[in-house]
């Protein structure tokens, strides 16, 4: 399955969070950091709930980008 991540730039490093999974977040320094960390995140959370007998949840979330002229 594939999950949308999304990665944003604060003054203090970057954080990573996917919407379709509640509670997977993950902040660090750099952005391959954060992508190192969400991965493991990710994964981590599928197997906590395949392991109790939850449904994996289905990506649902869709991302667009907009270049909007001003």
């Amino acid at each position: 399955m594939e999950y949308t991540v999304i990665i944003e730039k604060s003054k203090n490093g970057y954080g990573a969070f996917t919407p379709d999974l509640p509670g997977v977040g993950v902040v660090g320094d750099t952005k391959k950091e954060v992508i190192i960390s969400i991965k493991k995140a990710i994964k981590m959370y599928l197997e906590e709930v395949s392991e109790s007998g939850n449904k994996i949840p289905e990506p649902t979330t869709e991302v667009l980008k907009f270049e909007i002229a001003i």
